[in-house]
């Protein structure tokens, strides 16, 4: 007799795609875990891996806040009604802590980044957004510093 597969196995693709370029680029003050309304093509693509976040950022329009330039390719077996690849995504959050977060971003040098994307255990699409603020140039050569006695402390432990 076949084995039955549980709800949680058929989800566990382990979909965790990240935003490198937003570490390295920003300081992260505060993060948040945000649903985000898809199409299900969208969804398709994503459990596919076909997904960029490197020049995605989120913006507040009528106290909703949106993400843009998040590019998901087209699925590849789409048809016509296939999506956009770089429309802009609407992000579920509460309405607290949109306003919060609204309130901080008038604030000089803030702006909202996604930091991965990742599928839950019920198989539903979220994103990890952190409100962040721009590194200058001898911040990011601190970081690079930091990292390479870091790899080269690895290299020595074993």
């Amino acid at each position: 007799m076949a084995k039955q597969k549980n709800k949680k196995d058929r989800f566990s693709n382990n979909i965790n795609i990240k935003n490198r370029k937003a570490r390295y680029e920003y300081e992260v003050i505060d993060k948040l875990s945000a649903g985000i309304v898809l199409k299900g093509s969208e969804i398709k693509s994503i459990r596919e891996g076909q997904v960029t976040l490197g020049d995605a950022f989120c913006v507040f329009q009528k106290g909703e806040l949106f993400v843009r330039h998040m590019h998901i390719s087209p699925y590849s077996h789409g048809n016509s009604e296939n999506h956009q690849d770089t429309r802009e995504r609407k992000l579920l959050l509460n309405k607290t802590e949109l306003q919060r977060w609204e309130q901080k971003m008038d604030e000089k040098g803030l702006t909202i980044v996604p930091l991965r994307l990742y599928l839950t255990g019920k198989g539903l699409a979220k994103v990890e957004v952190a409100l962040a603020r721009g590194k200058k140039l001898f911040d990011k050569r601190s970081t690079i510093k930091d990292k390479d006695v870091k790899r080269d402390l690895e290299r020595v432990k074993y």
